[in-house]
């Protein structure tokens, strides 16, 4: 039965892939708004459900660390994996206004949150200016994705009207939605079981299977996206759930928490910088050549595979994390960004020299 639920879990969770997909594709086609704003808003909605219920439920029953550690690891994992693995199916085209105005909102949230962490408290107004920045960010893309519309149909041919009814692709829309939440919920309990029939300890469960559970959706959905050449609602959707993450899941939490949300030692020196530094890591590999390599996209899923050894190793107290945190910090880190950033120069000299032109 534990084969059964996992193997269903994932039929499920393509399926509804599939359907929120070609839902939201051609709902985005019928309302005259670019597939973008789709993926920014609709499809990162639903595929922040999880987080959200998760979130709202962790802070009902005092639980701050289930809180923080569900949007922190959410937001790493759609980066650092879902990314990487969309980059290594095909390569992600980034639109501009990505690079000049989502990635930058992500960054400067990333950096708020854990600014105002440092003293080991997130103050309910906080939790109340996000939701309010959810709400004006969401209005913000819908104007935004009528121009954008409007000025695809003058500068190209209009397409063709959706093929189904407005009504059905939204209710294929909502019913990826379901499917997807099902399928995510049912491959996760069948992995839960599987692992600790092989004696895997708790511990290691939550912070692998469950960690990446929350963000199935958003992989499902990302990868349908990207075999179906929609790059940049693939894109859209990483971009736009680490934002409500941010600004609906937490802020959720943190304004129907009363006193606030405590935030541990450990998030404040450990998991929120990796949040933020990961977030900026976005800024330099979008900006060259605004698009997502293979190249990126390994380098992305080589981070996250680092990411889970040191939990793992964290947590069991296993004697080589020392020597994985001296190689990170020591070589790596310093590396990739000293290559990031001058692609980046690259980059933007290159821009220069053709706008001269």
């Amino acid at each position: 039965m534990t084969l059964v639920l996992l193997i269903a879990g994932l039929v499920l969770l393509l399926a509804g892939a599939e359907l929120l997909v070609r839902g939201a594709s051609q709902l985005a086609v019928s309302l005259g708004i670019s597939p973008l704003v789709v993926g920014l808003t609709v499809v990162s909605y639903g595929t922040s459900a999880p987080e959200l219920a998760i979130g709202i439920g962790a802070a009902l029953d005092g639980q701050p660390d289930i809180v923080l550690g569900n949007v922190m690891g959410s937001n790493i994992a759609n980066v650092l994996l879902i990314l990487g693995l969309a980059a290594l199916v095909a390569p992600l085209v980034v639109t501009r206004r990505l690079v000049w105005l989502d990635v930058p909102v992500m960054v400067a949230l990333s950096l708020l949150v854990t600014l105002l962490a440092l003293d080991g408290h997130l103050e309910r107004w906080l939790g109340a200016a996000l939701l309010l920045g959810s709400l004006t960010y969401t209005c913000l893309q819908v104007v935004l994705g009528r121009r954008e519309g409007a000025a695809m149909a003058r500068s190209v041919e209009a397409p063709e009207p959706a093929s189904s009814p407005r009504w059905r692709n939204v209710l294929w829309l909502l019913l990826g939605l379901c499917l997807l939440a099902l399928g995510a919920q049912w491959l996760v309990d069948g992995a839960v079981s599987i692992a600790q029939a092989l004696g895997v300890s708790e511990l290691v469960i939550g912070l692998t299977v469950v960690a990446v559970g929350t963000s199935l959706p958003e992989i499902a959905a990302t990868l349908a996206a990207v075999r179906r050449g929609q790059s940049d609602m693939a894109v859209g959707n990483i971009v736009g759930s680490n934002l409500f993450n941010l600004m609906l899941v937490l802020g959720s939490v943190v304004a129907i928490s009363p006193g606030g949300l405590a935030v541990s030692e450990a998030a404040v020196h450990f998991d929120l910088p990796v949040m933020t530094a990961v977030a900026v890591a976005c800024l330099p590999i979008f900006f060259t050549g605004h698009r997502i390599g293979r190249r990126e996209g390994a380098l992305f899923l080589g981070y996250y595979i680092a990411y889970i050894a040191f939990l793992v190793l964290s947590a069991i107290g296993h004697p080589a994390l020392p020597a994985l945190s001296s190689v990170m910090m020591l070589f790596v880190v310093p590396l990739t960004a000293l290559t990031l950033g001058l692609a980046a120069i690259r980059a933007l000299r290159a821009e220069r020299r053709a706008g001269r032109r």
